[in-house]
């Protein structure tokens, strides 16, 4: 016996899925699939230890302190007085150095007078061995006793502003009482430094020109 089966009038037949959904499913699994793919292959490094680099530090080399005529002197010397010394003071190293003391000769190694601030010709009657009695202020008997600036000196790196840095050393000579009168109206080389004490390093570099001394 064959029964008939009957479809509502009013129900409504089922759409067809269209030709541009069947292609867009087919690119989004494709796309899906490409993403798990890659994230099940992404393989986890690490790194080794004692991994490391090579670096390498800057070699040293000395300061120079060379006399200047500028800024000229404020305070001159006279028999029984002290006076300026004006210096620059030049960096070569790659880095900022600080001087915090200065080492000098003993106080019987004289300064050597001169006609002109460009000390080049001597002054007779007020050299180092007439003597000309001109020293650096508290230099002891001992040859190469320090003293500690009131401020130390940065003096930035080669290249750098301030380097040269020009320093005026505030009555940081002396003249004895028994100076010859040849010595009037001189300019003095000051006697050779023995030394310095000084670091290299980070630093703030002093702005010249800068004043400064040794008080003791």
């Amino acid at each position: 016996m064959w029964i008939r089966r009957h479809t509502p009038a009013h129900a409504a037949p089922r759409p067809k899925a269209s030709r541009r959904s069947k292609i867009l499913g087919i690119v989004l699994g494709t796309v899906l699939a490409a993403a798990a793919a890659y994230a099940t292959s992404t393989w986890v490094v690490n790194l080794n230890g004692g991994s490391s680099g090579e670096g390498q530090s800057a070699s040293v080399a000395n300061l120079t302190i060379t006399a200047v005529a500028s800024p000229p002197a404020s305070n001159l010397l006279y028999p029984g007085g002290t006076g300026d010394v004006v210096v620059t003071i030049s960096n070569p190293n790659p880095f900022p150095v600080t001087v915090t003391a200065m080492q000098l000769p003993d106080n019987v190694t004289y300064a050597t007078g001169y006609t002109t601030s460009a000390l080049t010709t001597t002054q007779s009657g007020c050299l180092a061995s007439t003597p000309s009695d001109v020293t650096w202020n508290y230099a002891t008997g001992s040859n190469g006793s320090s003293h500690s600036l009131t401020t130390p000196l940065t003096v930035a790196a080669s290249g750098q502003a301030n380097n040269p840095l020009v320093v005026t050393l505030t009555n940081d000579a002396a003249m004895s009482v028994n100076a010859p009168a040849a010595c009037v109206s001189t300019y003095f080389s000051m006697p050779a430094l023995t030394g310095v004490s000084a670091t290299g390093g980070a630093g703030t570099a002093t702005t010249s020109p800068a004043t400064d001394a040794w008080t003791s």
